[in-house]
């Protein structure tokens, strides 16, 4: 497998050093075209560009050939990739991986081919095309565009359902690397909520590292059955319970932990306030609560929160990512008290609770 070159410290590399500050006008310009980098990176991934230079470098010619593609136009389109420092162009004219396009090929740890795939795909951009009906009436545009909501209309189309857990996996596996690395478990009964894409992986590795712990995944049943299959596979099975529910109605109860990761801001805060009081009603004295999302930081700095943020709007009723002042008031609402926010090497946070 080839190793791509490092990767360049900043942005100010990909023009000439000697370049004047950009004038706010041309900062804009980039900015507004950025819906044009990410498709063209959801093609090239579609396409399967990066799996295809994993050995080492390729002219158009055999890229063309290998994808079906009209050369000169894919070169254009790798170009323009490149210059971004998603691949390289070399002196020969081939094309190579960059560490950004290395992201994009399959069977890697943390992949995103699948993510920017699904990014790029028609319903998803259909719906951003329609983020002005969610501006003016604070309803979804996904309801508006196709008359149902998002997860009905999953429910229709399998092969969608499918695509889209697939592109949930490289972010829910991000999220367990910063949970594992962050938080320390002790020995006890370990509760994970089931969540589309999240079958039990967080839960199997927890189980793997601690020998004496116990895990009880909680889900509907077509969740269950596919968390059956990983955790056997994982050799923890014989140490789990499988529980059917709903967390809108109850949560399995005696549990020493609880996690409940990437599914609050799914709700609004009526709604979320309730599964968060059937979690404290699941937990006993000792027990404690895993909240893990996206906290959105305070002003005006950065973070990619503000953007799903945006997706939250857009895609369904009342849920968004809240600041930490926001989550504290929910958990406070639900009886839950907060004991520590823990930061990750990732966009997500771990805000542990306890029974108030």
């Amino acid at each position: 497998m080839v190793v791509a070159k490092s990767e360049p410290k900043n942005q100010a590399e990909f023009r000439p050093a000697n370049a004047p500050t950009m004038p706010p006008q041309v900062v804009m310009l980039q900015m507004a075209n950025a819906y044009r980098v990410s498709q063209s990176i959801h093609v090239a991934a579609k396409l399967g560009i990066a799996d295809l230079l994993t050995n080492g470098a390729k002219s158009i010619p055999d890229l063309a050939a290998a994808t079906q593609t009209h050369p000169q136009s894919l070169y254009r389109l790798l170009r323009a990739l490149a210059s971004m420092g998603i691949f390289a162009e070399t002196e020969a004219g081939e094309f190579e991986l960059t560490p950004r396009a290395a992201t994009l090929q399959s069977d890697i740890p943390g992949s995103l081919r699948d993510y920017a795939i699904v990014l790029g795909e028609t319903w998803h951009w259909q719906t951003w095309g329609d983020i002005l009906y969610s501006v003016k009436t604070g309803l979804p545009a996904f309801d508006h565009v196709y008359e149902m909501e998002f997860l009905d209309y999953l429910a229709q189309n399998s092969d969608l359902a499918s695509a889209f857990d697939r592109s949930m996996i490289t972010l829910l596996e991000t999220i367990d690397n910063g949970i594992l690395a962050n938080y320390t478990f002790s020995t006890g009964t370990i509760v994970e909520v089931g969540i589309p894409g999240g079958y039990g992986d967080l839960l199997a590795r927890i189980l793997k590292s601690d020998p004496n712990s116990r895990g009880v995944f909680f889900d509907g049943a077509p969740g269950l059955k596919l968390a059956k299959s990983l955790l056997a596979a994982q050799g923890v099975l014989d140490r789990c319970q499988l529980v059917t529910g709903d967390v809108s109605e109850s949560l399995p109860h005696g549990g020493d932990v609880y996690i409940l990761k990437n599914l609050i801001h799914d709700w609004s805060d009526a709604d979320a306030a309730k599964v968060l009081q059937n979690c404290r009603a699941a937990m006993h004295d000792g027990s404690k609560a895993l909240i893990v999302e996206m906290i959105i930081p305070p002003g005006n700095a950065p973070a990619l929160g503000k953007i799903i943020d945006i997706e939250a709007l857009i895609m369904s009723a009342g849920g968004y990512e809240r600041t930490e002042a926001e989550y504290r008031s929910l958990l406070a609402t639900a009886g839950l008290t907060v004991t520590n926010v823990i930061a990750t090497r990732s966009p997500f946070s771990i805000i542990e609770a306890v029974r108030a």
